[in-house]
């Protein structure tokens, strides 16, 4: 059983991080977002409004991904039935992304959120991609 503890640590603190990240983002969204875009103009506001949904997104998928494994860890589902396709981490094509769509300067905070949902999504893609190892 050992081996099974460092996991475990390992699990439970990238689930941490990772409500930590979506509490900040949240925060964010309600609080500064409309005053950083506030000063843009329109066609640039509508790239950071996309930029946050990008953000959502990123922390949807990992923090989805971390509940199926806490349920592997908690023997509610076994590996395989982690490994099915809907239970994997996806929306790559949107998530995976690090230029915003347009040409624009983002708001200092957007952007740092960004940065780290971005890695926080990359790292948890190898450990999805480990699965793959695994089977």
């Amino acid at each position: 059983m050992p081996a099974a503890e460092p996991a475990i640590s390992f699990l439970d603190g990238t689930y941490r991080e990772a409500l930590a990240l979506t509490r900040e983002a949240r925060d964010y969204v309600l609080h500064q977002e409309r005053r950083d875009k506030a000063g843009l103009p329109p066609d640039q506001q509508l790239v950071a409004s996309c930029e946050s949904l990008r953000l959502t997104a990123r922390l949807t998928q990992v923090v989805s991904w971390l509940l199926v494994q806490k349920a592997v860890q908690a023997g509610e589902l076994n590996r395989e039935e982690a490994a099915a396709p809907e239970l994997r981490l996806s929306g790559r094509e949107v998530c995976a992304v690090t230029e915003p769509a347009g040409a624009i300067e983002m708001p200092n905070r957007l952007a740092e959120l960004l940065e780290r949902s971005h890695a926080l999504y990359s790292r948890v893609e190898r450990l999805d991609a480990l699965l793959d190892q695994r089977a």
